[in-house]
């Protein structure tokens, strides 16, 4: 874990080399980055929640020691990861004052202080000036006024509290404090760099299918979403796709979609040409962007048209079972990634939502599922929902003893096809990995693809059924 987040470390200092020198202008006053004390921000973002920032600013310093403040770092930072590099001057000490300026924060900071509290007469709108100690805040605020205690209620009464000061503690915004010693005055770029939670970013697809074409339109997006309590003003962004080790899972990752039906993959060989991080692919950001607080965005990465694609049926059955009833099929768009199909590109984890037109040539939403990180190359079968028209009843017909260790089982597969056209169906029989399974007869040629299951391409006529039978000789 340590040499893949001090890999990314390395790649960011190397984005952020170049980034002291750059020229940038001013934010507009209704920008969310205005007032900002942020300098040349560059952030990398992973996927499982873990983000490194690189923030370069300029410093006036004078000479011994000295106390800086940076404000404007993440609000979920890991302070243990923070690297500041100062020419001329070396960190004695850094503490992060996560304490905030709030209404409540400021009354619990109170306790033991003497404030004011101003009343208005809602009658007469007259108002009145006490000074008030407080004792307590604890569910509610406890005050010593006039020689008697009570407590503030909230009862829709005009009252206000007046404090003589901001305690020392509370920041307005997130704060990381350094004592240098430094061994001249001077002014000098600082680039501080830490690791943050609450930036994540996910992959999203958009799959346009023309069955009759058999091609398919990808559309990539990247969506970024920033839940640290700060906003990153104009910073270079990079992407990296790939689960980088950490030991700070907190498991508050991005949302994953339930998982109805499994996407299979076969992985790819293929080489891309996208840039790498050690074993990860990154994805940089072309332009700089703003990463505002509380805000999803989306930026394109990919747009690929005319792919290779076709549309088909997947049905799988457990251990050697029987079903009372036929059951759909899974719909299942199957296309590559590879250079040859039309794609091209490595495809970061994320979800693809399949639309096909529909008679008046309107775009319609047929489904979605997930795909993982799938190396360039790769075979991708995407089910997207459970077929109207097509069902499969497996049946157990016979199943009879062998000798005290085997058993020779019987299966029936009924498929039915009431669309208007042949159908082909991928018929997986799943649960063989029990131990020494072999197929001692079937009415059609399978493949074995793995130790747990057996695959037949079963072809189903137009309005037609097609029926296949399978013995297995099994230990139990």
């Amino acid at each position: 874990m340590r040499d893949n987040i001090w890999r990314a470390y390395g790649l960011a200092m190397l984005l952020g080399s170049t980034a002291a020198s750059a020229q940038q202008l001013p934010p507009p006053a209704d920008s969310p980055t205005a007032g900002s004390a942020q300098g040349d921000v560059s952030v990398t973002i992973y996927n499982n929640d873990v983000a490194l920032v690189q923030d370069v600013r300029p410093l006036a310093l004078a000479d011994g020691r000295v106390r800086q403040s940076f404000p404007d770092v993440s609000a979920s930072i890991r302070p243990e990861t923070v690297s500041l590099t100062v020419p001329d001057a070396a960190i004695v000490e850094q503490n992060f004052d996560y304490d905030l300026l709030s209404p409540s924060s400021l009354m619990e900071k109170a306790v033991g202080e003497t404030i004011t509290l101003v009343r208005t007469n809602p009658a007469t709108g007259a108002e009145t000036r006490d000074r008030a100690k407080v004792l307590a805040v604890n569910g509610g605020v406890v005050i010593e006024v006039n020689g008697h205690v009570e407590v503030l209620r909230d009862d829709g009464l005009p009252v206000r509290a007046i404090f003589d000061r901001v305690p020392d503690a509370l920041r307005a915004r997130p704060t990381l404090s350094v004592t240098l010693a430094s061994t001249r005055a001077g002014s000098r770029p600082a680039t501080l760099s830490y690791l943050s939670r609450g930036l994540g970013w996910s992959a999203d697809y958009v799959a346009l299918f023309d069955d009759k074409s058999g091609t398919v339109d990808v559309q990539g997006w990247v969506t970024l979403k920033n839940t640290s309590g700060t906003t990153f003003g104009n910073a270079r962004t990079l992407l990296v796709a790939g689960e980088v080790g950490s030991t700070d899972d907190d498991g508050n990752g991005n949302y994953t979609p339930r998982r109805r039906r499994m996407t299979t993959t076969l992985p790819g060989t293929e080489s891309t040409a996208r840039g790498q991080l050690g074993d990860f692919y990154l994805y940089p950001l072309a332009e700089r962007t703003t990463i505002a607080d509380k805000q999803t965005k989306q930026v394109s990465f990919l747009d690929a048209k005319g792919v290779a694609a076709s549309a088909g049926y997947r049905f799988e059955n457990g251990w050697l079972g029987s079903s009372d009833e036929p059951r759909s099929a899974q719909s299942v768009l199957r296309f590559s990634n590879s250079s040859a199909a039309g794609l091209g590109d490595a495809l970061p984890a994320g979800v693809v939502r399949v639309y096909v037109r529909d008679a008046r040539g309107q775009p319609q939403f047929t489904g979605e599922n997930r795909i993982e990180h799938t190396p360039q190359g790769s075979t991708i079968a995407l089910p997207t929902g459970d077929a109207f028209d097509v069902k499969v009843q497996p049946t157990t017909v016979s199943r009879t003893r062998q000798s005290d260790s085997r058993w020779r089982t019987a299966m029936r597969y009924t498929l039915t096809n009431a669309r208007g056209r042949p159908v082909t169906v991928e018929l997986v029989q799943g649960g063989l990995d029990g131990g020494d399974v072999r197929v001692v007869a079937d009415s059609a040629k399978g493949e074995r693809r793995d130790a747990g299951t057996m695959t037949w391409q079963v072809s189903v006529p137009a309005n037609g059924t097609a029926t296949v039978t399978v013995t297995f000789d099994t230990r139990y």
